[in-house]
């Protein structure tokens, strides 16, 4: 391989990046094609529809058939695709408790009184709400 020619293998997980910030970007639904030529590497047309439909089957895309293909546009934003993730992990777990005491645990200061702030706000509303209904 020499140094003006890229890799034509990438890590695992880094096209599949690469083709959902493409379809994060665009403002409609892309086809295979349009990915394909949004992309900076030369890749081949079968390597971006594979891309395309690994991503569909894991729940990360939408697919709409556009002539002989499908057009793809995620299912949500970066931010609603990461706490996705954190939410299967969770899932995955049989003993949530723990999990979430060391997710907590593992959390940086600022994190963590953001997300206390978070959570106490939400309960501040629901509790205000009921205390309000109940009388109290």
């Amino acid at each position: 391989m020499t140094a003006d020619r890229p890799a034509r293998k990438k890590a695992n997980g880094v096209l599949a990046g690469e083709v959902l910030a493409v379809l994060q970007a665009a403002p409609a639904a892309l086809t295979p094609a349009q990915v394909m030529a949004r992309l900076r590497d030369d890749l081949a047309y079968s390597t971006v529809v594979t891309t395309l439909s690994r991503l569909y089957d894991k729940g990360v895309l939408r697919r709409t058939p556009r002539g002989r293909a499908y057009a793809y546009t995620p299912v949500t934003d970066g931010p609603g695709l990461a706490a996705r993730r954190m939410r299967q992990t969770l899932e995955g777990e049989p003993d949530r408790e723990t999990v979430l005491l060391r997710f907590i645990d593992d959390l940086s200061p600022d994190d963590e009184d953001l997300l206390r702030r978070l959570l106490g706000d939400g309960q501040g509303a629901d509790s205000a709400g009921a205390s309000a209904a109940d009388g109290g």
